[in-house]
């Protein structure tokens, strides 16, 4: 399995990945499933939680950079 989500789950927004993400770890914990069902949900699930912590690491990186821009507009006041 690579790191890379597929198309498919790359198109999903942060909040319909982490919903479909809970509905998939509801249904394994529920239980009732077959072995094959079961790791096509685990496979599933693995590749929702790729696309909810690039969302995660990109809304980080953006407020990171906002800090640190608000950081320099300081700085440069500061030594005006």
């Amino acid at each position: 399995m690579t790191s890379k989500a597929s198309p498919a789950y790359e198109a999903l927004g942060y909040e319909q990945a982490r919903d479909e993400l809970i509905e998939v770890v509801r249904r394994l914990e529920a239980g009732g499933t077959s072995l094959e069902e079961s790791l096509a949900l685990w496979e599933r699930g693995e590749e929702l939680a790729r696309v909810c912590r690039r969302w995660l690491e990109g809304a980080r990186a953006r407020l990171d950079a906002a800090l640190a821009e608000e950081v320099e507009e300081d700085e440069a006041r500061a030594s005006r």
